[in-house]
C-alpha cells in the first residue's frame, strides 16, 4: 500500500474515533486535529492546525498544558484533568491521557485523547451541593428521611438471609467499616441503609457515591472536597467525607477506585482525617464508611483490583449477600411482593401469576438476582389485559435464557447428527434435545410470542406453555 494511502487511511480512523484526538509535534505545532476534539472545544479543525498550541488555546502554558508538558518531559500523563479557555473565551473541561510520540529513539511530538467531562462535573457539583443542604445540622432529620429502606423491607424465608439479617443489626450498633459483597441485583444498598437506619447514625447524613459512575481525577475531588486555585476552574467545595459527616458513606463498586485513590481512602480509615486537593490543612471526620464489590473480594485483591492493604482495614465486617438461585425458596414472596407494588403504582389488579409462569419462575436461575424478578414482573403487568400473569406476558428474553443454549441455533437439527454428536445418549433424550431447538428458534423468531410460536409449530398454546413451564431437561 502506498505511503500517502496508508497516511490517508491512518487520518480517516483518526477522525472516526469518538473521543477528542490532538497530535502536536516537537514544538507545539498541531499537525492533527478531530472533529471530536474541535466540538469538544468549541472550534473548527481549521482554526487549529498547523498554528502554535499556546496561540489557539492562551488561557494555558507551559506547565498547564498537559500537550506542552509531555514534549517537555517525554513522559505520558494519565487521566489528568485539564480546564482551560479557547482564544474565543468558551471554558472547556476535559479529562485527557496525553502520550510522547517517538521515531526511534527521538521525541518528534505527542498526541492526547481527551474526554469532555465538564457536563459530567457540573451535574455531579450540583449533586454534591444539593446533599450539602440536605445535610446541614438543622435538616439532619430531613437527611435521614432520604433513606428508604430497613431491614423489615428485607423479605425472605431463607436461613442464610436470616442470618445475615442478625448479624447485620448487630453490626449497625457499631463504628468498624463494613464489606458486602453480592453478585449484581441481590440488594447490596437495601442492606447497607438497613444497616444505617438500625445504628446510632441514623438521623445524620447518608451518602451513596458509585465509585466506577466518575473518572478517577472527579471521584478524588468529589470525596475529598477542594480548595480554591487548586486546579483552573477549582472552588472552594467540601467532599462527600465532609458531608457525610457523623453519619454514613457508602461506597459502591469499590474495586472500580483506582489504586492510588484507594491508598488515600485507607489512610481516611486509619486516622479519620481527610485534606482538601490543594489544601495544607486536614480535617477531622466522623464517617463510617460500608463498602459494596460485586465480585469475591479475596479474587479482587489476588488479580490486584484492590489493595490487599485496604481489604483488611475495610473487611472488619464482612458479608456475603447469595444470589437469588440460592434463595429460591423466596422467589414467591418476592412476587408477591412486586405484585403488590406494581398494582398500586399502576393502578391495576393483577391477582398472581400462572401455574406455568410460577413453574418456570422456581426452575429459572435469575442472572440478574433480585432486580431481574423487579423487571420481569413491571415488564409482564405492562402486557398483561386480565388479572393473572401468562407466559406470554414475559419478556422474550427470559424465555430464550429458559430453554439451553443450544436452543438457538439458527437452524433446524439434524437428527443424525445428533445421533453422532450425542453419542451413548438414548433415543428420548435425542428427541427432547430436538424439540427443545425447534422451540428455541421458535421462539426467536416471533421474539419471545408464544401464541406465534405455537402456530409456527403447529402445535397447542397451552402445550407449548407447558413445555416451557418445565424447562425441559438439559442436553444429555
Amino acid at each position: 500500500m502506498p505511503l500517502s494511502d496508508t497516511v490517508e487511511m491512518l487520518q480517516a480512523i483518526l477522525g472516526a474515533i469518538d473521543e477528542g484526538i490532538h497530535v502536536v509535534d516537537a514544538d507545539g505545532i498541531t499537525i492533527f486535529y478531530n472533529h471530536v476534539a474541535a466540538r469538544l472545544d468549541g472550534l473548527t479543525p481549521e482554526e487549529v492546525l498547523g498554528k502554535p498550541l499556546l496561540e489557539v488555546f492562551p488561557s494555558l502554558d507551559r506547565q498547564s498544558s498537559t500537550l506542552l508538558r509531555v514534549i517537555e518531559s517525554g513522559e505520558a500523563i494519565y487521566n489528568q484533568t485539564q480546564t482551560y479557555k479557547n482564544w474565543k473565551g468558551m471554558r472547556v473541561e476535559t479529562i485527557n491521557t496525553t502520550l510522547p510520540v517517538r521515531v526511534g529513539k527521538r521525541l518528534v511530538g505527542a498526541v492526547e485523547v481527551a474526554k469532555d467531562i465538564g457536563k459530567l462535573k457540573e451535574l455531579s457539583e450540583r449533586l454534591v451541593d444539593l446533599q450539602a443542604k440536605i445535610s446541614k445540622p438543622k435538616r439532619a432529620k430531613r437527611g435521614a428521611e432520604e433513606v428508604s429502606f430497613h431491614f423489615d423491607d428485607i423479605l425472605t424465608k431463607s436461613e442464610k438471609m436470616k442470618r445475615l439479617k442478625e448479624r447485620a443489626k448487630r453490626a449497625a450498633r457499631t463504628t468498624s467499616p463494613v464489606l458486602i459483597y453480592g453478585e449484581t441485583g441481590t440488594g447490596k444498598e437495601l442492606f447497607v441503609q438497613s444497616i444505617h437506619q438500625a445504628s446510632s447514625r441514623s438521623g445524620k447524613p447518608f451518602i451513596a457515591q458509585n465509585c466506577a459512575a466518575l473518572p478517577s481525577s472527579l471521584l478524588e475531588s468529589l470525596l475529598f472536597g477542594t480548595v480554591k486555585g487548586s486546579f483552573t476552574g477549582a472552588d472552594d467545595r467540601p467532599g462527600l467525607f465532609e458531608l457525610a459527616n457523623g453519619g454514613t458513606l457508602f461506597l459502591d463498586e469499590l474495586n472500580s477506585m483506582p489504586l492510588d485513590l484507594q491508598a488515600k481512602l485507607l489512610r481516611v480509615l486509619q486516622d479519620g482525617q481527610i485534606r482538601r486537593i490543594g489544601g495544607s490543612q486536614s480535617t477531622k471526620v466522623d464517617v463510617r464508611v460500608i463498602a459494596a464489590v460485586n465480585e469475591a473480594p479475596q479474587s479482587l485483591v489476588e488479580r490486584g483490583l484492590m489493595r490487599a492493604d485496604l481489604y483488611y482495614r475495610i473487611n472488619v465486617v464482612s458479608f456475603e449477600l447469595p444470589p437469588l438461585r440460592e434463595r429460591r425458596e423466596d422467589v414467591e414472596l418476592l412476587v408477591e411482593h412486586f405484585l403488590a407494588k406494581f398494582n398500586r403504582e399502576f393502578a391495576m389488579n393483577v391477582r398472581g401469576v400462572s401455574e406455568e409462569v410460577a413453574r418456570l419462575f422456581a426452575r429459572y436461575d435469575w442472572p440478574g438476582n433480585v432486580r431481574e424478578l423487579e423487571h420481569v414482573i413491571e415488564a409482564a403487568m405492562n402486557m398483561v389485559e386480565g388479572d393473572v400473569l401468562q407466559l406470554e406476558h414475559l419478556p422474550a428474553h427470559m424465555l430464550e435464557r429458559a430453554l439451553p443454549a443450544t436452543s438457538l441455533h439458527t437452524v433446524a437439527p439434524d437428527p443424525f447428527s445428533l445421533l453422532v454428536e450425542k453419542e451413548g445418549c438414548t433415543l428420548p433424550e435425542i428427541l427432547r434435545e430436538m424439540e427443545e431447538r425447534l422451540i428455541g428458534e421458535a421462539l426467536k423468531k416471533t421474539e419471545g410470542n408464544v401464541l406465534r410460536a405455537a402456530k409456527l409449530l403447529g402445535i397447542p398454546r397451552q402445550t407449548l406453555q407447558y413445555k416451557l413451564s418445565q424447562r425441559m431437561i438439559p442436553p444429555c
